[in-house]
């Protein structure tokens, strides 16, 4: 009986599957709904000045002089790394407001959270004054509402949106279509444009992790993302230019009235919808933040002083569709590019990554690299199961921990849920008082951090006296990365939780990469991916700061081999525990080679091969922090029998 249900839902997956791929539109309806568009009121344009009322910018400023004064030869650009999520937020909206010809904009994920209405309000203003806005958005994670894309469409005909890789030729994806779209057309479905980029004018753009959602940019009361972005203006913007138009005009990016859902709600919908005024959870938290994207001394403190000037800077991203050509390396040119970093490295590789699960390739660099004499010091700033909110991933680097020790010499730090640096960050982002201290959550006040005039996360800085707001909670959903299956494992510990989500590597302390690649399997051979590559020492010691900072003992647990503490027994155990690990399936031993380990105090931090380790240690489980749940057993599962499905979590 069993067996004969899972068929028949088989066969009706699969006949949904078969009708959806035949209900594409037709040109006749393509064309009405075009008609439908032009002809909607108040699309005029508001500003007819040659520079689109566009705002001063210092931002775009420095970035015009540096594209003036590259040549081939030596170009010249000015980079800004953006630890700050409240920089990185201001820097996007002083931007758009200051944009006088064109606004690109790229991401995986797009909500409808206060970051997502802000961020697309100020887009739909700079296209209602004149500028030409593109939005191009992975289908599955963002813009669901059908309702909020009719609006879109017609909100101006200067404001155009692609969605890229649409399943089943919609913008919104149901369960069943979710499911057909897995079953019917695996490659195609699992095939996802994970770039971020905001560019302005063809001069200045920012890249990096951070998708529109207020949790990546500790705008939520609950959850947060240590993220990181940089800012780059001159030569370097003409590659991101170059690699924008690509993904636009590819056949998978599809735009508004091409898609089925979309096209019938603006055929069937009589009286068109206007755009509404944003309705904000917090909105003297937003108006403070429209206020510092005008304030110039705020932007000179935040964004331009700590600004480098620097030559040479590479744009790399993988080309659309990175699966149709899986034997090309142009396709996976930005990821063929990292490997080729990592694998010229001669004194140490840095590299944060949310998900510690590397490919092949990358397996092979790591090795070698490690019988190198001596090898190359390898250390890795990631999530633990306490703060990741993906703990099918974390299951697969669990696994492996063994060889990530012995055959890479790997230092693994792993993010605690409640790390100091990230606490910190989160308070500057909300919470800022005239005095330059933090006070409480409950506003009562209290010790803080003084102010610095610093950019960087962790660092104070002077808000003028302008208060920041407590985050919002956000609303949960089936597939967004807010939904249930991607919340946190439960903990012992109360409080404001932080996971890593920032992606980035310093090489020999010459040369440093920020981008969307999560160094995985599936950024190396499923989705597209972007980042730079800043050739210049100053930035490479200023991000290898920051990333070396989540790995102080205040914020992160490091992971080394378990002390025996029976003898014989243990080392039976180390036996079998290794035995157990190289099995594809039924790795069930509970007592794996490796656990998390906190600094004792009085002692000064070591590395993890340090003779004197265990003496300034101490052992704090597999799993820290973490209580007994569903997912802590399904961690366990995941890691015994999930090893084959590894490239695709």
């Amino acid at each position: 009986m069993g067996r004969m249900r899972l068929r028949w839902c088989a066969l009706l997956v699969f006949a949904c599957a078969a009708l959806l791929q035949g209900c594409t539109l037709t040109r006749a309806q393509i064309r009405r709904a075009d008609a439908l568009v032009a002809a909607s009121p108040g699309r005029a344009t508001l500003c007819q000045r040659a520079d689109h009322c566009a705002l001063p910018s210092p931002l775009l400023r420095a970035a015009d002089q540096a594209l003036a004064e590259s040549t081939a030869q030596h170009p010249v650009n000015i980079v800004t790394l953006l630890d700050d999520s409240e920089a990185a937020l201001v820097a996007r909206l002083n931007l758009i407001r200051a944009a006088r010809r064109s606004i690109d904009v790229q991401t995986y994920i797009w909500d409808q959270d206060d970051i997502g209405q802000l961020v697309l309000d100020e887009l739909v203003q700079a296209a209602r004054r004149g500028v030409q806005v593109r939005i191009l958005a992975d289908q599955l994670f963002s813009f669901e509402d059908v309702d909020l894309l009719d609006r879109l469409a017609r909100v101006s005909p200067n404001f155009h949106v692609k969605l890229y890789n649409p399943t089943f030729h919609a913008a919104h994806t149901p369960p069943l279509e979710f499911a057909a779209g897995v079953l019917c057309c695996f490659m195609k479905f699992n095939q996802r444009m994970h770039n971020k980029l905001v560019l302005v004018d063809d001069s200045i753009g920012i890249t990096g992790g951070r998708n529109y959602q207020n949790r990546y940019f500790n705008w939520d009361d609950g959850f947060n993302y240590v993220d990181r972005d940089v800012m780059v203006g001159g030569a370097a913007a003409k590659e991101m230019a170059a690699s924008f138009d690509l993904f636009w005009h590819h056949k998978r990016s599809v735009a508004l009235t091409h898609l089925r859902d979309v096209n019938r709600r603006i055929r069937h919908d009589a009286s068109p919808p206007a755009w509404p005024t944003p309705h904000y959870t917090d909105p003297v938290r937003v108006a403070r933040a429209q206020e510092e994207a005008e304030d110039q001394g705020w932007l000179a403190q935040h964004l331009t002083d700590p600004s480098l000037r620097t030559g040479r800077v590479d744009y790399f991203s993988d080309l659309p569709a990175k699966t149709d050509e899986p034997h090309e390396r142009s396709v996976r040119a930005f990821t063929s590019h990292l490997m080729h970093l990592v694998a010229n490295a001669k004194r140490e590789v840095v590299l944060q990554t949310p998900y510690l699960v590397i490919s092949k390739r990358a397996r092979r660099i790591f090795e070698r690299l490690h019988k190198e004499t001596p090898p190359p010091r390898i250390v890795i700033s990631t999530n633990s199961l306490a703060s990741t909110d993906a703990f099918a991933v974390y299951a697969m680097s669990y696994k492996h921990r063994k060889r990530y020790l012995t055959k890479f010499g790997f230092e693994i730090h792993e993010l605690k849920p409640h790390a100091d640096s990230a606490a910190e960050a989160y308070e500057q982002a909300n919470v800022w008082d005239q005095d330059g201290t933090m006070p409480d959550d409950d506003g009562s006040g209290g010790e803080g951090i003084a102010a610095t005039g610093a950019a960087g996360r962790g660092k104070g800085r002077h808000g003028g006296g302008r208060p920041r707001f407590p985050g919002t909670v956000r609303r949960p959903g089936l597939f967004g990365s807010n939904g249930r299956r991607n919340r946190p494992a439960p903990l012992h510990s109360s409080g404001r939780r932080f996971a890593l989500h920032a992606k980035s590597m310093v090489v020999d302390d010459r040369f440093a990469m920020v981008g969307s690649h999560n160094f995985d399997p599936r950024s190396d051979h499923y989705n597209t991916e972007a980042g730079v590559i800043v050739y210049d020492p100053r930035f490479a010691d200023e991000l290898r700061d920051s990333i070396l900072r989540d790995t102080e003992p205040q914020n992160a647990w490091v992971i080394a081999a378990r002390r025996p503490t029976v003898p014989v027994l243990g080392g039976i155990s180390q036996v079998i525990g290794d035995v157990s690990a190289k099995l594809p399936l039924f790795d069930l031993w509970p007592f794996r080679y490796a656990t998390s380990y906190d600094l004792k105090p009085g002692c000064t931090p070591l590395s993890p091969f340090d003779p004197k380790f265990h003496d300034c240690y101490t052992p704090v489980g597999d799993f820290p922090d973490v209580a007994l749940s569903p997912k802590l057993i399904v961690t366990r599962l995941i890691t015994a029998f999930g090893a084959g499905v590894k490239g695709i979590l």
